[in-house]
């Protein structure tokens, strides 16, 4: 799944939202728990997000994705893994849809993050909680609200008792790795891709 911040405001983490925490608000926008009537929305949105990373070399589809989008999302809403930035008012300095401005049936959606701990067959030394998606609309980036997102995840996380968060950013979205840097996240595992027309090299 793709994240990307959309956002590369470079201020500090505000305070985090979960279930039991009152909404923060970052210049007009109140990041807070989504909730089953968000989730078409979302998907939406993570439709937006997954097309946008096709100019950084993903293979994931954007529109033929959004039904396992919506169902991601409704699951991300049961177990308390779905925060959404929620605007209060219009941008004042942008309009219309190529803003990326919330329209009617919205409610006000903006960015959203899904998260959860991972689980897998194989035992690890830590438990390890797992950003999946990261999104702010167009018109509404470079406030912080990216980073009202991220911080959100990160301590419902840590609520949950993680030791460590993971993410992962496609190599060529140099934005997006600049922005989680930012944020104290480091290069853990490299995934490498090779074609099978012949382009790489065999030789040692």
């Amino acid at each position: 799944m793709p994240v990307d911040p959309s956002d590369t405001d470079a201020r500090d983490r505000g305070r985090p939202a979960s279930d039991e925490r009152e909404p923060n608000h970052a210049g007009g926008v109140t990041v807070e728990p989504g909730t089953m009537d968000d989730v078409e929305t979302v998907a939406d949105l993570w439709v937006r997000l997954a097309d946008g990373q096709r100019s950084h070399g993903t293979h994931l589809a954007a529109a033929e994705n959004r039904p396992a989008a919506a169902d991601a999302a409704a699951r991300a809403v049961v177990t308390g893994g779905l925060v959404v930035a929620r605007a209060s008012a219009p941008d004042p300095d942008e309009s219309g849809a190529d803003a990326g401005l919330p329209d009617e049936g919205s409610r006000g959606v903006v960015g959203f993050v899904t998260f959860g701990i991972e689980s897998g067959r194989y035992d690890l030394d830590v438990t390890r909680g797992a950003v999946y998606n990261l999104f702010v609309r167009e018109g509404y980036r470079d406030g912080g609200v990216g980073a009202e997102l991220l911080a959100a995840a990160e301590s419902a996380l840590a609520d949950e008792g993680v030791d460590v968060v993971a993410l992962e950013a496609m190599a060529a979205n140099r934005d997006a790795r600049r922005f989680y840097e930012r944020h104290g996240y480091d290069a853990h595992r490299i995934e490498l891709e090779k074609p099978v027309d012949g382009d790489g090299s065999d030789s040692d």
